[in-house]
């Protein structure tokens, strides 16, 4: 077995033969002086020549004003460098919107780069076991832009050869300690880099009022709350159907309650039907004007309710056949939308078995044939496994609130779900911090998204329904 020796140390081996005394003394090559220099010298050029073409603006505004000092004195530099920063301060101060979107988060985006990734990269990687440090060298990945937003950085990333994304979404943890982050996210960009999220601070830590009810009916993805990004979350509802879970107190209603309010001036207009089914009596029973008599509380009620539907999509379906392939609202055939509060009471907990059958045989007719002729389920449950729901995966589109365990997660969103960063058993369970914020998982992208839902209070709920019942706007 041999081992490399590092520095000078193979000049002290000495090695001989048990039965002679012949010496071995390993040859040490000197390398020139001259030649060290210019290796020094060539790697000094080269990090000049890779910092100039990365950082180019920055390096531009840190040598001129010192050449301009060289060549005609400070006074003349001094003229001609200071409109440049003044002009800058004018307009961060009277634009400050277009100033920070092309010249502060570059600035913040070069910083952070400098000071915080580049350099602490090599300790973290290697801490982590991202990287590997052999034979008295660093095997890295690497960094590469940083680009920040307004309230996380995504940094690129080329992986080694040989790593994959699990080696990266083990060590979320590790990432977002390591530089000073509440969390991280990956994300594969394209093949062999990545893209990580670094939020700085949390836009979701505070609570969302009631969004405005619409001015115009439409069923298109309405607005529920706000995404991570500070977009709007928009809440597709026909043409696919939703499953909510979280644990009690998660903000369930306020995704429910917040859908139905974008939703209210369309079912004035008679292009939606609302279904709603409340086995626990304490949700929608605030805003039962809403729903007439498209309304059951008990599993008796509920499972004649469900069967109602199912038929009216089949009847439906059978109009369709042969004559059209998607569902466009009219008043004569609505979009129904489907609403059980909370669905593991009547498929899993209920104790006459025969109810459990019809409800849980009517529940899959509909989220396996009902898309096509407008008809949606947007169902809450607390209890994600499976043998509580076992149709979880006819649900094209999953939101995931807070949950009690990390396995839930990747029931409700599917699998590798907690590894791309949806930490939903990390939610706070204070209702201030936590309600309503949870984690989307759409049927044409695998990537979570962060989001809240707006919290639709007692006296909204009551607002609508007697608005809608008086006829008025709500």
């Amino acid at each position: 077995m041999f081992k490399r020796l590092p520095g000078d140390e193979t000049r002290n081996l000495v090695t001989t033969t048990p039965d002679t005394a012949v010496v071995f003394r390993p040859a040490v090559i000197r390398t020139p002086a001259i030649l060290t220099l210019i290796i020094f010298a060539w790697r000094l050029l080269a990090a000049l020549v890779r910092l100039l073409w990365r950082h180019p603006i920055a390096m531009l505004a840190t040598l001129t004003p010192g050449v301009l000092t060289l060549l005609y004195g400070w006074q003349t530099a001094l003229l001609l460098t200071a409109p440049i920063p003044a002009g800058l301060a004018a307009w961060a101060l009277t634009h400050r919107t277009s100033f920070v979107h092309l010249i502060g988060w570059r600035l913040l985006a070069w910083w952070r780069l400098v000071w915080v990734y580049r350099r602490h990269w090599q300790p973290v990687m290697i801490v982590s076991g991202l990287g590997r440090h052999l034979w008295g060298r660093d095997y890295l990945p690497r960094l590469g832009k940083v680009t920040c937003t307004a309230w996380a950085d995504l940094v690129a990333v080329r992986m080694l050869k040989g790593q994959s994304v699990k080696d990266w979404a083990d060590r979320l943890d590790h990432l977002a300690q390591g530089f000073g982050s509440a969390s991280c996210r990956v994300a594969l960009s394209r093949g062999g880099r990545l893209t990580l999220t670094f939020p700085r601070h949390d836009p979701l830590a505070e609570r969302i009022p009631a969004i405005p009810v619409p001015d115009s009916p439409t069923v298109e993805p309405v607005e529920i709350g706000k995404q991570e990004d500070g977009r709007p979350w928009l809440l597709k509802v026909h043409g696919t159907h939703v499953l909510v879970a979280g644990a009690t107190g998660a903000g369930k209603g306020s995704i429910i309650w917040s859908t139905i309010r974008g939703l209210l001036p369309a079912v004035r207009a008679g292009l939606v039907e609302i279904w709603a089914l409340d086995p626990k009596l304490m949700e929608l029973s605030y805003g039962r004007a809403l729903f007439g008599d498209r309304y059951a509380a008990t599993p008796e009620d509920c499972a004649d309710l469900l069967d109602q539907t199912v038929n009216v999509m089949q009847k439906r379906a059978a109009r369709f056949a042969g004559v059209q392939r998607s569902h466009t609202p009219t008043v004569d055939d609505p979009f129904v939308l489907v609403v059980v509060d909370e669905v593991a009471f009547l498929t899993a907990y209920q104790a006459d078995r025969d109810l459990r059958r019809r409800i849980s045989a009517a529940l899959a007719t509909l989220t396996t044939q009902g898309r096509a002729v407008g008809v949606g389920v947007l169902a809450a449950l607390q209890d994600p496994r499976k043998e509580v729901m076992n149709i979880r995966n006819l649900f094209p589109d999953k939101i995931a609130l807070r949950l009690d365990e990390s396995e839930q997660v990747d029931m409700v969103l599917g699998d590798g779900a907690r590894d791309r960063g949806a930490l939903a058993d990390h939610i706070s369970p204070i209702p201030g911090l936590g309600a309503g914020v949870g984690y989307v998982r759409l049927e044409t992208s695998p990537d979570p998204i962060r989001v809240r839902a707006a919290y639709v209070s007692d006296t909204d709920i009551r607002a609508m329904a007697d608005a809608f019942a008086a006829g008025e706007d709500a």
